[in-house]
């Protein structure tokens, strides 16, 4: 008896155990019947997952796997990083893991889970009522192996799930979509099965994000305009490791924030909010607003100069020749801005590495489209760029050796990315796809080339705040051609100005979703 009672103490224990919140999400529990009890830990420093689970399979009518989930209403994107870790399990090459979205915990419960297997096989599949037979998916997919750490996102809008997977480096590629009706609020996490109930199957899972995309937006409804964005609009402020792909959030936000640069010390951002900048360490920690004295109404164009001294920033002011977005300057450290130039609208993306020069945009004339200047600041003097009559062209920014100005451009079609000499001349197309390419900066070794990369079913006028979007790098000195470095949900603000650390391994972000 006394021994009964042990092992039942034992069991309670081990139950209270794996319900302990891990990370992000809230619970953490075996489904089903496995031999071997599961578990999971999260890495604050590196934010990265490690989890372990049993199980022989999750397929037919039950469940056997480890999960990690919250309790998550409405519309979501899930998007993860997966990699297996050794090969302990008999069943090696099935072994499998990624999202699942369940009605119930119990065993049996309709569901649909993006599976991700350790061999070329990934599927989406899902179980419409609880107790029936897992459904075939009509076309399974192999992708080529190339390791086994992958992309793997599950999205859900209203009833229809779509399953997206990626090798690293490359853009999400289309699994399955399939209309599913489970529960408004269901339960969404992270899963693992060993594919053998003798083995426990181990995994690390990294850049995991749980999106909320803002309502009525994401259907791409043209109808829908102007929504407030303040109030249902949070952001995360994130630092992306070029060199492996590894992204931590460093500041959430349920106000929005935008287009963080990296301060020349290395040891702070600069990103505007509410109308006004602010700083924060790299690490993290509590914003603190930078003094720029009563000048206010601050949108995403901050650019600080090459020689770390000084602040650029746009500003919607009600003075020179109208109401519009005119440029100020003020020293690093904050002090009374200097207002540069009257002429309105006019938004500031660049410095010259000289410092004697501005490179921006804006409308002049009364004509509607805008086109890119050079704009002395000894003499205030503007020179023409681009004379375009129609289209958009964006995002100037000198690179570090001042023969470049890189800028986007949608004369193809399509918004690309274009290079020219600095005095407009030498045109030349960099990016040729079928996607829309906007802000791009330049690395201050001058050997990379970020850029925001937008959905080709967008208007090419367009930039949202509000869409899937890919951060892209193209290596400028040697080929390779272009790779996708983060998958997100954000756009506009995400990265408007140069947020490449001095050393050149780090890029700086924002990402956004619905409040939650």
């Amino acid at each position: 008896m006394k021994k009964l009672f042990s092992i039942f103490l034992f069991s309670l224990a081990l139950s209270a155990f794996a319900q302990q919140p891990v990370g992000i999400f809230q619970y953490n529990e075996d489904i089903g019947a496995v031999k071997h009890p599961g578990s999971a830990s999260y890495d604050e420093e590196t934010q990265v997952y490690s989890i372990f689970g049993s199980g022989a399979n999750v397929w037919n009518n039950k469940d056997e796997c480890h999960y990690l989930y919250n309790k998550i209403s409405g519309d979501f994107i899930l998007t993860a990083d997966f990699e297996f870790i050794g090969d302990n399990s008999n069943a090696v090459g099935h072994r499998k893991i990624g999202w699942m979205v369940r009605n119930l915990s119990e065993e049996g419960s309709a569901s649909v889970n993006a599976a991700k297997h350790y061999d070329e096989h990934c599927l989406l599949q899902w179980r419409p009522y609880r107790g029936m037979y897992m459904r075939d998916p009509q076309e399974e997919r192999f992708f080529p192996k190339r390791g086994n750490l992958q992309t793997v996102q599950l999205k859900r809008i209203g009833n229809v799930f779509t399953m997206k997977l990626a090798h690293q480096g490359e853009p999400l590629q289309l699994v399955a979509s399939e209309t599913i009706e489970l529960k408004n609020e269901v339960l969404a996490g992270i899963f693992i099965c060993s594919h053998d109930a003798d083995a426990i199957a181990h995994a690390k899972v990294w850049n995991v994000r749980i999106d909320k995309p803002i309502p009525n937006i994401i259907d791409a409804n043209p109808k829908v305009k102007n929504i407030p964005v303040r109030d249902i609009l949070g952001c995360r402020l994130e630092i992306l490791d070029i060199t492996n792909g590894n992204r931590k959030v460093i500041y959430e936000s349920k106000d929005r924030m935008q287009s963080p640069n990296w301060m020349p010390d290395a040891k702070k951002l600069l990103f505007n909010t509410g109308g006004s900048l602010f700083t924060i360490p790299v690490t993290g920690g509590t914003p603190e607003k930078l003094n720029t004295g009563n000048i206010g109404g601050m949108n995403n164009n901050h650019v600080i100069s090459f020689d770390g001294k000084m602040v650029g920033f746009t500003s919607h002011q009600k003075e020179g020749n109208g109401d519009g977005s005119t440029i100020f300057k003020v020293p690093i450290t904050g002090g009374e801005p200097q207002m540069i130039t009257k002429n309105t609208p006019t938004y500031l993306h660049g410095w010259s590495p000289n410092g004697k020069d501005l490179v921006i945009t804006g409308r002049r004339d009364n004509k509607e489209t805008i086109n890119l200047y050079r704009l002395s600041l000894k003499d205030g003097k503007e020179t023409t760029l681009t004379s375009y009559t129609s289209g958009m062209v964006e995002g100037p920014e000198y690179s570090p050796d001042g023969k470049y100005i890189y800028y986007n451009d949608n004369v193809t079609g399509t918004m690309q990315i274009w290079r020219m000499k600095p005095d407009g001349s030498g045109k030349e197309q960099l990016t040729f796809d079928e996607y829309h390419n906007w802000y791009p900066h330049v690395s201050p070794d001058g050997n990379s080339l970020v850029f925001v990369t937008f959905p080709e079913n967008i208007d090419p006028n367009e930039h949202p705040y509000n869409t899937e979007v890919m951060l892209r790098v193209l290596k400028l000195n040697s080929p390779g051609g272009v790779r996708v470095v983060a998958h997100l949900y954000g756009g506009q603000g995400t990265m408007n100005v140069n947020s490449w650390s001095p050393d050149s391994n780090h890029i700086a972000f924002i990402s956004n979703s619905e409040k939650q």
